[in-house]
């Protein structure tokens, strides 16, 4: 009877161990069409953002109304030379020309983003996406919580786990934001600076305020999108750069879970 009891003590004291062990789960995180959509929408961004600077270079003028030439005093200009010995920037030296191909970029890099950009709204739509994980919920509104949202990447505070698994309120507002405010204002501001487009809907630049109107607006939210990026870049580091960016690819993020 005692050679029975003891050896049951380890094999108790095992079972223990087994039950009690952490083990690692993949939790669903995003769908594939979210992750490829925000793949597209990052490669087209960079494309934009490379070929928009050269761009700017090209005429780094900045006008308000109808039209804008060397002749016309500018809104403001960028502190930078021209590729183009015309514009006068007040610099003895021009930058080297890249206008051609990277207008060709700009201009396709833009409509693949569009139309990723129609996919994924409808898709948000359809799936509730957009009411499920960003439209906020009524606690993500109060003062207290904004702020406590906004203080934390100040500190440069680590979410906790229960914080990393879904957005917060200043997150919800932001994406909403971005996603219906300001690509639509990019796309729309952008698109009124083509003639084709500006002829067959002049209302749409007359809102704007002209088409160099349309090229002032243009840049300023192009520089939010782009501040946009790096607040996204950090709040990623600070939730652990290599776990969500493998969410973002394989669609599951690692969560430890203790088995009963």
């Amino acid at each position: 009877m005692a050679t029975s009891g003891s050896a049951q003590v380890p094999v108790q004291a095992f079972s223990s161990r087994v039950s009690t062990a952490p083990a690692t789960n993949l939790a669903p995180r995003h769908s594939a069409l979210v992750r490829v959509t925000h793949w597209i929408t990052t490669l087209c961004f960079f494309a934009l953002l490379v070929s928009g600077i050269e761009i700017v270079i090209s005429h780094p003028r900045f006008y308000w109304g109808e039209t804008g030439t060397v002749l016309t005093t500018p809104l403001f200009q960028l502190p930078i030379p021209s590729s183009r010995r015309s514009v006068p920037t007040g610099y003895g030296y021009v930058l080297p020309d890249q206008n051609g191909w990277s207008r060709a970029l700009h201009f396709e890099a833009a409509w693949i983003a569009v139309l990723t950009g129609l996919l994924y709204v409808i898709s948000g739509l359809l799936t509730r996406h957009f009411r499920k994980d960003l439209v906020p919920r009524k606690a993500d509104l109060s003062w207290r919580a904004l702020l406590t949202s906004f203080a934390k990447p100040l500190r440069f505070e680590r979410p906790s786990a229960a914080e990393a698994s879904s957005y917060n309120g200043l997150q919800r507002l932001t994406y909403l934001f971005v996603i219906f405010v300001l690509f639509p204002l990019v796309i729309w501001s952008g698109l009124a600076m083509s003639l084709a487009f500006a002829s067959t809907f002049p209302w749409s630049v007359t809102l704007l305020g002209g088409r160099q109107s349309a090229r002032t607006i243009h840049f300023f939210v192009s520089l939010a999108l782009v501040l946009f990026l790096f607040v996204h870049v950090l709040m990623v580091c600070l939730a652990g750069f290599w776990s969500r960016t493998g969410a973002m690819i394989t669609g599951r993020t690692g969560t430890r879970k203790e088995h009963t």
